[in-house]
């Protein structure tokens, strides 16, 4: 995965995606996270400005091998990873070292429901919980106990699988009997052999923030385009590639293409940090 980009500052009901720039390094991958990483800097610049700190107190929920953990890192942020696989923090500390981020990045076995066993209650400036709630027996309270993590004012980034992405993706693939299967599923999975447990749709993730004692500050959907358009289009293409993060970016705030993503994005405030 490439480094996150560097975008301004921007109120966050502003839209932070616009600012995405040309880069001839950025690879097909990146189009699967240049929302979430512009969406989510964009709230840790504003966080860093309101406390006066420019290095921020980060944790990473299901962080895994530090995807996102260890660019944040880079850029001066202290970043906790709670992740309940051994292989991944390990990778994580090896991620970690090659970037010349060690001091700034710890790796913690344990998980989203036995939180507190392994960190602080209300000790971080921002929550990332990515790829978590699929996975987890009781989404609700993964949601409490992660938001319970975060300071007086502090910042929560959530991404999840979205319905509607699946749905379409099936449809597409030839696969109606599944697509209907997911369409109608209280999980929104497709088959006995989906490897997804479980997925949302937007009003579903916005509800969870909200009975978490959070506001939210902004919906995005990733990845609406991105995995339909062939590989092949993008990779031979001139200019495909930045014309289709283009994109996504501008129908990432747009509610009528959230019902279609593969992902959702979730930024979610303390009261006190919506009110600062």
């Amino acid at each position: 995965m490439s480094d996150p980009m560097r975008p301004p500052v921007s109120h966050h009901h502003s839209r932070p995606t616009s600012s995405l720039r040309s880069d001839p390094s950025r690879s097909r991958a990146s189009l699967r996270t240049a929302v979430v990483w512009e969406v989510l800097q964009d709230a840790l610049d504003r966080r860093a400005k309101a406390t006066g700190r420019a290095a921020l107190d980060v944790l990473d929920t299901g962080g895994g091998s530090g995807n996102f953990a260890v660019p944040l890192a880079r850029l001066g942020h202290r970043v906790t990873v709670v992740d309940p696989s051994p292989n991944a923090l390990f990778a994580l500390e090896r991620r970690a070292a090659e970037a010349g981020a060690a001091d700034r990045v710890r790796g913690v076995q344990g998980d989203v429901h036995g939180l507190f066993d392994v960190v602080e209650r209300g000790g971080y400036d921002a929550v990332l919980c990515h790829g978590v709630l699929e996975y987890v027996d009781d989404p609700a309270e993964g949601v409490r106990n992660a938001a319970a993590a975060l300071r007086a004012e502090g910042v929560f980034s959530l991404l999840a699988a979205g319905l509607g992405g699946a749905v379409l993706a099936r449809a597409l693939a030839g696969h109606f009997k599944e697509a209907r299967q997911a369409l109608g599923d209280p999980d929104g999975r497709w088959g006995a052999s989906d490897p997804v447990p479980r997925r949302f749709t937007a009003e579903q993730l916005t509800a969870l923030v909200g009975q978490a004692g959070l506001t939210v500050g902004a919906v995005h959907g990733v990845r609406v385009f991105a995995d339909l358009v062939p590989g092949v289009l993008v990779d031979t293409e001139p200019g495909a590639l930045d014309a289709l993060l283009q994109l996504e970016a501008a129908a990432a705030e747009l509610p009528a293409f959230h019902s279609v993503a593969t992902q959702l994005h979730v930024l979610g405030e303390t009261r006190g940090a919506a009110e600062a």
